[in-house]
């Protein structure tokens, strides 16, 4: 099938779409063999061009006084586009500000794109770099008026010609096939990576140039969900700005998505990636604790957790702490003072009055008995990768302690058995709330120890 080629660059007023302007765009329609038209103009950004931009490209404020605005030329443009294959050396970003700003003129581009950096290292591989400046140099092209939109666009059909003449075609029948995600992956990511990931329960993470990890996430499907962060022409700065440092991705398969929404918040708490927004809260963990005072009375208080300090149960927010407590003082007529949830000081006709010590200390034990057998010791098992295995996840009186594998045969009878053959994680609010939600969903899954 016949097919036109738009071959276009631009020059903004910026790196993202969303808030900047185009200021020059240049467009060579052609059709595979010859260019058949020609479309190219300054714009007026109807924003203050940057003195660093104005020293890239030689384009100033004064120079674009006078240009059309993008509204008025927008029904040309889209008419020319629209019906080609978009064409540009890293392509996504002369498309995402095209896209935006004929979005805000009242039309949709869809057009398929086709990037040539990515075309040039299937044509010819192995080169040292694949900057639009440093490709034609090893290709012997010329540039004329590099950094202005007619230049670098006219630089760019040589070289599109120039990979025609060198069997490209079959390359881009390829890429443009609806399924082949070449023309939406980051710049420097390749192809086969996403190719390469299965259709199972997983946490992956990208890497950025240094190979530091820079965002976590989870997935039901890992080859759907990371193809998923690279469908949308955001304009938005942030999501621009996450895309490009995009050059590497690891996962690590799961059995289950239970697993992997454990894993993932293991691992955003312990990597803390700088692209992960949600459970990046630093939690300041708080405990439930028992002393007996100088009177003989038994009293409890909320308090940050202590390491070595033993303690009840534990919360990772202060006031769940303060709302369990109020409903134990209410519940079994415990004194408030005595568990400090009235601060006002007792006077010497108060602690005469007090219950003795050893009557108000059993009602501080069944206190702590009921809680203690409110706070459930239960395990959730589901299948494992493999066939002979099982998952499971341990909670122990109300707090998530651990997960791994097991044999498939494999009899679960006491936690403290479980503890030993378990890793054990992190406790936070997030995991408690999914793994109980689960156990909720799936009763048949859950064994009570």
């Amino acid at each position: 099938m016949l097919m036109n080629y738009a071959i276009v660059d631009i020059e903004t007023t910026g790196g993202h779409a969303s808030a900047n302007g185009i200021t020059e765009i240049s467009v060579f329609v052609h059709d595979g063999e010859r260019v058949i038209k020609h479309f190219e103009t300054l714009i007026n950004p109807q924003q203050l061009i940057p003195k660093f931009i104005t020293s890239l490209t030689g384009i100033d404020n004064a120079m674009v006084a006078d240009a059309p605005v993008f509204d008025e030329i927008a029904d040309v443009l889209f008419e020319i586009l629209n019906e080609s294959i978009f064409v540009a050396h890293n392509v996504n970003f002369d498309y995402s500000f095209v896209k935006h700003q004929l979005k805000r003129s009242g039309y949709d581009l869809t057009a398929k794109k086709l990037c040539t950096v990515r075309l040039g290292r299937k044509v010819f591989p192995g080169l040292p770099s694949y900057s639009l400046g440093n490709l034609c140099r090893s290709l012997k092209i010329n540039i004329e008026n590099r950094h202005r939109a007619g230049g670098d666009a006219k630089a760019t059909v040589k070289l599109f010609e120039h990979m025609l003449a060198n069997g490209a075609i079959t390359h881009i029948d390829q890429m443009l096939k609806r399924n082949s995600a070449e023309h939406w992956l980051p710049l420097n990511l390749d192809k086969q990576v996403i190719d390469k990931l299965p259709s199972r329960p997983g946490v992956y993470y990208f890497h950025n140039n240094k190979d530091k990890i820079i965002y976590v996430g989870k997935a039901i499907n890992l080859k759907k969900r990371v193809s998923s962060h690279f469908t949308h022409n955001d304009p938005d700065l942030k999501r621009q700005h996450f895309i490009r440092n995009i050059y590497k991705i690891s996962y690590k398969q799961c059995a289950t998505e239970l697993e992997a929404i454990v894993f993932e918040s293991t691992e955003i708490k312990r990597l803390w990636p700088r692209y992960n927004k949600s459970q990046k809260q630093p939690l300041v963990k708080y405990a439930l604790y028992s002393f007996e005072d100088n009177r003989g009375y038994i009293r409890l208080a909320i308090d940050k957790k202590k390491k070595h300090l033993p303690h009840i149960y534990n919360f990772n927010l202060l006031n769940e702490g303060l709302v369990l407590l109020k409903k134990m003082v209410e519940e079994f007529e415990l004194d408030a003072r005595l568990c400090f949830i009235d601060k006002t000081p007792f006077t010497e006709k108060e602690v005469a009055a007090l219950e003795p010590p050893g009557i108000y200390n059993l009602k501080i034990k069944r206190a702590l008995d009921t809680l203690s057998e409110n706070l459930p010791t239960f395990a959730l098992v589901d299948e494992g990768i493999a066939e002979d295995e099982k998952l499971c996840l341990l909670v122990e009186r109300g707090s998530f302690w651990g997960m791994g594998y097991l044999p498939k045969s494999f009899s679960i009878k006491s936690s403290g058995e479980l503890k030993n053959l378990l890793n054990p994680y992190a406790d936070n609010d997030y995991i408690r709330n999914n793994i109980y939600s689960f156990a909720e969903a799936n009763p048949h899954k859950r064994i009570l120890l």
